[in-house]
């Protein structure tokens, strides 16, 4: 964290997004992502580390059996918006600027870490989830919920000609032709548990919509 430099190394400025992030957030929770947010959060326990919070969406939804959350976000304006959703937190939550790819946390120090709509934003996935498994304790888990690659060759060429061209650029880096469970088994993971799922269910089939929700444990 350090000085008023370090944290501005560490910052990724994403002033369009940040500006619609907020609302668009909330509606989405109101579409059903804050029950699919309970779930992921629900078996937690102990120190649990969350890796591009946001806007805090999750800080409400972690239950009694977490001690503590360091939250990790590097835009400047989330954050903000992160701290204040974490004032009225029923657990505590440290927000905390930083990267993904350089986690500003000690070796060992959590015994889950968070992965919330996040990876698909990630430049460098593979330097990310070896951060995670580095502030993890051994055998420790990872609970994500993520956007996925889809199981159908059209919308698969839909979404990657999405994370080609606009796709990116009006949704704070978000590319959706990646698999985030291959990439946390790549990483070292077993894969305890994982499904599939759309989000929105209700709307129209975007570039956005496969979604995959489970459990990764890192090695013992």
């Amino acid at each position: 964290m350090g000085d008023d430099g370090g944290v501005e190394s560490t910052d990724r400025a994403r002033r369009f997004f940040s500006r619609f992030y907020a609302s668009m957030s909330a509606r989405m929770d109101d579409e059903g992502m804050g029950e699919l947010r309970a779930e992921l959060l629900g078996p937690l326990s102990g120190a649990v580390v969350e890796i591009g919070a946001g806007n805090g969406r999750n800080f409400a939804r972690y239950p009694a059996a977490v001690e503590a959350v360091t939250a990790v976000e590097p835009e400047p304006r989330l954050r903000r918006l992160a701290t204040d959703a974490a004032v009225t937190s029923a657990v505590t939550v440290t927000v905390v600027p930083g990267v993904a790819e350089r986690l500003p946390l000690p070796d060992g120090c959590a015994d889950a870490v968070v992965l919330c709509l996040v990876m698909c934003s990630l430049p460098d996935r593979a330097a990310a989830l070896a951060e995670v498994r580095r502030v993890l304790r051994p055998g420790g888990v990872a609970r994500f919920l993520e956007h996925t690659i889809a199981e159908t060759p059209g919308l698969r060429a839909v979404q990657r000609l999405a994370d080609a061209t606009v796709w990116p650029l009006l949704t704070g880096g978000c590319h959706t032709a990646s698999d985030p469970v291959d990439l946390l088994r790549e990483a070292g993971f077993a894969i305890e548990e994982c499904r599939r799922l759309r989000f929105p269910d209700a709307r129209f089939t975007q570039p956005s919509t496969p979604h995959v929700l489970g459990t990764a444990r890192a090695p013992a």
